[in-house]
């Protein structure tokens, strides 16, 4: 059987039928039944999917497609006699993988945390007596006992409730907690029998007794934890990327090492063996080294400024993956609002009352604030905020920590409680006055809630407050401006209105009456029908759960960026797209489809409507994750974000699952790639910026690698095709100087390079644009390499022009050999220096950016000038990478030669912007 009609099953039966089925009774089990079927149903947990080993997560960083071709390349260095290069290749890739290893341990130790386990404690009822119990004990047909601000600890059928009321947000999305009876009624939406009580949610109000039908896996909590564990975990985006741009390097490696090996054995007449090794050479050198580090550091760098924003990554590839994100679908409880219900206006006969921070501003032009105690000159007003505070057993306590309070009771009945203290009303010292006789409690049927009062030596005051079309129907009279009068028709037609009219604003309104009783009526046996009749009404109080305050320049920095929210929620309809309408998500042409139309809708029908504006509402947990699924079918990249365990499974299939720290449940947060720490929907953004970042690091990165290839490769072609008339400008050893020492640090320092200023008001990067493209390729090679080789290569020609070439042979050794092939490395290292300046923007000005503000760069070009110092002044060393000492005239030449370049490329970054504005 299903867990629908099991569920059914237990909400519709009698209670004499479920205690028939589950073998229990009102007095529970036994210990000795209850240890029984522990064993048999096991502990009442939510199992964690199984997780891969430390070790195979360890060797997992050592076996990626990069991280096989530097293992590759290493041992042809090897083979090819450069023993100590192919050790320092190995060393590169051996660091690489330990630190990937260190910073995903990191965010798991962070990660868990965080994780939130359910109740530790319940008190159940074991041979007719009270106990307290391990939650993780608990068992079908256990009876427990529920009081507000508990968690519920199995999925339960209800034996008797008084005012109960819960909140199944985690469960449903729904913001309005639900009121729960011994009567059953199927109510609206997923989960919303009144009846049943749901493992994961909470207790919001009142107390109850129930006996749990189902513990552990079970439970809803455990089938949707189930089927988010069932999910495949595919590879992200980024690891895609890489091993094509992988796949890409070695081709092209590959390629060039048998162009010149050829070339080695036809042009130049080397033996096979000597081509061999001068090939294994080349290809070693046009491998990126540094990319698998520079990506590991890119990544990690992220994270660590995301955590900074309250953003926790649990893997580094998903940071990157977030710069993809062209779809957030978010929930809105919680995420886009403040899970916490607020009174907006109160309405009277007389006039509207907005409620402010600070009092309440009558029709939007005099203001009260609480020292007036305006209330006391407004008799409407002072009437409706005695009913709001008094008819109300909510409490709220102020956090120390300067939090959010702490509500005992329902976020409804705390809104009145906060909005009555912020017009100054001591409840406490009111109480005084006017002692609380009794109370009729909240039940979903006539959905009103009443307290009885002494009024005065002779009377009592009846206090009601509930649903307005429940309670307008106990009222004959009316109150204006503190006079009480007969309710006509027009009185009825306008406050029909007023609640329309604030219902089409996604506002709820709760009305307060009132009436007088004389004393000698027996409160204690007065009966609620009788009670609440008569009524005088005296006004409506209006509220909703707020969007948060951040929230407005979040979505509107999305739109900026091209990236479309859909909001997924389990709020009714009006709500979804008054909130939705409200802070610029959707226009007010929206679609909302409630989750009852998405079930007969088909795939290809719902692909068509994900590609407008849509606003979905009513869903259950397994439509938001097909609402995920069709996104991705329809190629968007999609984040979505949650705190719930229906929730868990839309995380796990998005692109990037995004869940809430402090609101989320264990199993969302087990889901999701990115944790929220503060619950704020803005981190996203600011997390989505430092994705859009990492990916164009990387892309800087392989812009300046290529770079120095390009310089490198062109004294070796002018050897070869000089069929050796030209010595080798540049040795093998010198061009793996510059791959694994002088480049690897400032190209590192590319890695943690802060975003672009514009980088959130371009659109996605498409899934067909690859890392290497073709504007790449023409910056890199046609544009940064060519000047770098013609630089190097004139400098290779001066140093031999002034020691008389031509008139005399160039020179394949000596004194003036080695100085001409130190200048082309030291070329080669200068010009990298403006490169890699060059390459912090794309296209804003280096200077506008802060020259120095990348300190990393700058430690990077320190240490490659120190390094090639290091290699032109020190015998030995001198010796094995062909280098000598230069005079001060050549560091003077080498110094200034970053200089005109970058300019250069300043002036090109001018002319491109002015040319593209206008």
């Amino acid at each position: 059987m299903d867990e629908k009609k099991v569920r059914e099953l237990y909400a519709k039966a009698s209670l004499m039928d479920v205690f028939n089925n589950l073998h229990s009774s009102k007095n529970g089990l036994s210990d000795e039944e209850a240890a029984k079927r522990l064993k048999k149903y096991g502990l009442n947990t939510i199992k964690k999917a199984a997780t891969e080993s430390e070790w195979r997560t360890f060797f997992k960083n050592f076996t990626s497609m990069m991280a096989i071709l530097l293992w590759i390349s290493g041992l042809i260095a090897i083979v090819s006699g450069t023993i100590e290069l192919g050790i320092a290749i190995w060393l590169v890739n051996i660091i690489n993988g330990l630190f990937s290893f260190w910073q995903e341990k990191a965010a798991k130790r962070a990660t868990d945390a965080l994780n939130k386990m359910l109740p530790t404690y319940v008190e159940v009822i074991r041979s007719g007596k009270k106990k307290q119990v391990d939650s993780k004990n608990l068992v079908p047909g256990d009876v427990f006992v529920l009081q507000a601000g508990n968690s519920i600890p199995a999925d339960a059928r209800i034996l008797s409730a008084s005012s109960m009321q819960v909140d199944q947000s985690a469960l449903n999305g729904e913001s309005v907690p639900e009121s729960k009876t011994t009567k059953y009624d199927p109510g609206e939406g997923e989960y919303a029998e009144s009846n049943l009580v749901y493992s994961g949610t909470t207790v919001g109000a009142g107390n109850a007794r129930a006996i749990a039908f189902a513990t552990g896996m079970n439970t809803e909590f455990g089938r949707i934890a189930s089927l988010t564990q069932k999910q495949e975990k595919t590879s992200s985006p980024l690891t895609a990327e890489l091993n094509r741009l992988t796949k890409q390097i070695s081709i092209i490696a590959i390629t060039i090492g048998v162009i010149f090996f050829i070339a080695a054995i036809f042009f130049v007449k080397y033996p096979l063996a000597k081509a061999f090794i001068f090939a294994l050479g080349m290809i070693v050198a046009f491998i990126p080294e540094g990319l698998l580090p520079t990506v590991t550091l890119s990544l990690a760098q992220g994270v660590k400024r995301m955590a900074k924003k309250h953003a926790l990554v649990k893997e580094l590839n998903s940071v990157e993956t977030l710069g993809e994100t062209t779809v957030i679908c978010s929930d809105k409880t919680g995420t886009l609002t403040q899970n916490q219900m607020t009174i907006h206006y109160l309405w009277t006969p007389a006039g509207e009352y907005q409620v402010t921070g600070n009092g309440y501003v009558n029709n939007g032009k005099v203001e009260f604030n609480k020292q007036q105690l305006w209330y006391e000159e407004n008799p409407d007003l002072h009437k409706l905020v005695q009913i709001a505070a008094l008819d109300n057993d909510t409490t709220v306590e102020p956090n120390k920590n300067g939090g959010k309070p702490k509500i005992l009771g329902t976020p409804t009945e705390a809104s009145l409680i906060v909005m009555a203290q912020k017009a100054g009303f001591d409840k406490q010292k009111v109480l005084v006055k006017y002692p609380s006789l009794r109370e009729l409690p909240f039940d979903s049927e006539r959905k009103r809630m009443s307290t009885i009062h002494r009024w005065n030596d002779t009377q009592d005051i009846i206090f009601t407050k509930g649903a307005y079309s429940d309670t307008i129907k106990q009222c004959d009279r009316i109150q204006v401006n503190g006079q009480v009068r007969k309710m006509t028709q027009a009185d009825l037609i306008r406050t029909k209105k007023a609640n329309a009219d604030y219902a089409s604003r996604g506002l709820r309104s709760m009305a307060l009456a009132y009436r007088i009783i004389d004393q000698d009526t027996d409160i204690n046996k007065i009966d609620i029908a009788h009670a609440e009749q008569h009524l005088i009404f005296v006004g409506l109080a209006t509220m909703s759960d707020p969007p948060r305050p951040e929230i407005y320049d979040a979505v509107k920095r999305c739109h900026q960026a091209k990236i479309r929210i859909i909001m997924v929620t389990g709020d009714s309809k009006l709500t979804a797209k008054s909130v939705a309408v409200k802070i610029g998500i959707t226009s007010d042409k929206a679609r909302v489809i409630s989750g009852t139309e998405l079930n007969q809708m088909s795939d290809e029908e719902l692909r068509q409507v994900l590609q407008g504006e849509v606003i979905f509402a009513r869903v259950a947990p397994e439509q938001k994750y097909r609402i995920v699924k069709n996104c991705q079918a329809n190629g968007e990249i999609v984040a979505s974000t949650g705190d719930g365990v229906n929730d868990a499974p839309a995380l796990k299939q998005a692109d990037i699952g995004i869940a809430m720290g402090m609101t989320g449940t264990d199993v969302a947060k087990d889901a999701a790639n990115m944790i929220l720490t503060d619950d704020n929907f803005a981190s996203i953004v600011a997390a989505i910026e430092e994705g859009r970042a990492v990916y164009s690091n990387i892309r800087k990165f392989l812009t300046y690698i290529l770079t120095s290839n390009v310089p490198e490769a062109i004294p070796s072609v002018l050897f070869l095709f000089s069929a050796g008339l030209i010595p080798l400008p540049m040795t093998i050893m010198q061009i793996l100087t510059v791959d694994l020492g002088t480049d690897m640090l400032p190209a590192l320092g590319l890695g943690a390079e802060a975003a672009d200023p514009d980088t959130m008001k371009e659109p996605p990067r498409k899934r067909s644009e690859h890392l290497l493209n073709k504007h790449v390729m023409i910056k890199a090679i046609c544009w940064y390499g060519l000047i770098s080789s013609l630089i190097s290569t004139a400098a290779y020609f001066f140093v031999n022009y002034q020691n008389g070439w031509p008139q005399t042979v160039l020179a394949a050794s000596g004194p003036v050999y080695m100085r001409a092939t130190t200048m082309v490395l030291g070329a080669i290292v200068f010009t990298q220096i403006a490169n890699v300046l060059n390459c912090r923007t794309n296209k804003t000005s280096v200077f506008k950016k802060g020259l120095f503000s990348n300190k990393n760069i700058w430690y990077g070009i320190i240490f490659e000038i120190c390094l090639f110092f290091i290699l032109t002044i020190t015998p030995g060393i001198q010796q094995v990478f062909n280098t000598t000492t230069l005079a001060a005239s050549d560091w003077l030449f080498l110094f200034l030669l970053p200089i005109p370049l970058v300019l250069l490329e300043e002036a090109r970054k001018w002319l491109m912007y002015h040319k593209k504005n206008n």
